[in-house]
């Protein structure tokens, strides 16, 4: 399924040359959602920031592009940081903003107004509009983000969502920030394009180990996938943050779940699908732990951000 969107409007700032990209997506809550019915999804008007390097007036040029899929809690510094460093890079970002295009702050608690679902489907249809772009190279498109947009850099590789929306273009690296890795797949097909994971050893919101068994799952099935877990490292290790208690974060330690060929993410209690926001809460009610912290390390951060910049070179630039 494919929509035709459109680019809204272009202006100069004094360091970057920006340009709103508006495009149509839908809201589907879950994967099956996109895999059985998506179709028949709620339309959405989405937009996002399309920014590169230097000013432009050239067709000719072309640049490689990192879309960016903002947290939980929306877009902040640190995330800012990450695209500028590319752009510095001559990398051209694009900042997804799938909250404020609905309405929403953060789904920090629920984790219902905004779903990996909707964000995946968002950053295709991004990437499909963005294909149109005169001064974007669409072969050399990666994704990255963070905490739930780590989740959506992640499963934006998963073979059956792909093969459901059936977008024109593919991501040809997927560069994921502390995600959840909490499912194990009866289907593990994935991209061919690479994909790693950066996550802190001592995150009590997406767990590390949850990582390292789907890494070790996944590159036992042949899947392109790898992984860097930073010692003494919380959520959001790559901020400037102090420590940080969030009374309301669900703590996903505990939890494991199985996801079916079909899209369906089943709780541990009974497989029954977790495919509708009351069915996910009281999945989360048998698993998940209320109160989780963040805090920055800069050590990790420096770290991070010189593999970060490696990566995208290796798959971009070079």
């Amino acid at each position: 399924m494919h929509f035709k969107p459109a680019i809204l409007f272009i202006f100069l700032s004094s360091y970057l040359f920006s340009e709103r990209v508006e495009f149509q997506s839908a809201n589907p809550f879950s994967f099956n959602d996109i895999i059985e019915n998506l179709d028949n999804q709620e339309k959405q008007t989405v937009y996002g920031d399309l920014k590169f390097p230097e000013e432009i007036n050239d067709d000719n040029i072309k640049y490689p592009l990192v879309i960016g899929v903002a947290g939980s809690l929306g877009w902040k510094a640190h995330h800012y940081e990450q695209l500028e460093m590319y752009r510095d890079m001559g990398i051209a970002t694009f900042e997804l903003r799938s909250f404020s295009s609905r309405g929403i702050e953060s789904t920090v608690g629920t984790q219902v107004e905004v779903t990996t679902a909707m964000l995946i489907l968002d950053s295709y249809n991004a990437l499909d509009e963005i294909g149109n772009h005169p001064n974007i190279d669409i072969g050399n498109v990666a994704i990255t983000g963070w905490s739930l947009g780590g989740a959506t850099t992640l499963f934006s590789g998963w073979k059956p969502i792909i093969d459901a929306i059936s977008p024109q273009n593919k991501f040809s690296a997927h560069l994921s920030y502390y995600p959840p890795c909490i499912v194990s797949f009866e289907d593990a097909g994935f991209t061919d394009s690479p994909i790693h994971i950066l996550i802190g050893e001592d995150d009590d919101w997406t767990p590390a180990l949850a990582c390292e068994q789907l890494v070790n799952d996944l590159s036992s099935e042949g899947v392109d996938i790898n992984l860097t877990v930073y010692k003494n490292s919380h959520h959001s290790f790559d901020s400037e943050l102090p420590l940080i208690y969030i009374e309301n974060g669900y703590g996903l330690s505990e939890c494991r779940f199985n996801l079916r060929n079909d899209g369906a993410i089943l709780m541990n209690f009974l497989e029954v699908p977790m495919t509708s926001p009351l069915l996910q809460k009281i999945g989360l009610y048998f698993c998940a732990n209320r109160g989780t912290t963040v805090a920055g390390n800069s050590e990790a951060r420096k770290s991070a951000h010189k593999f970060s910049k490696s990566f995208m070179k290796k798959y971009l630039i070079d």
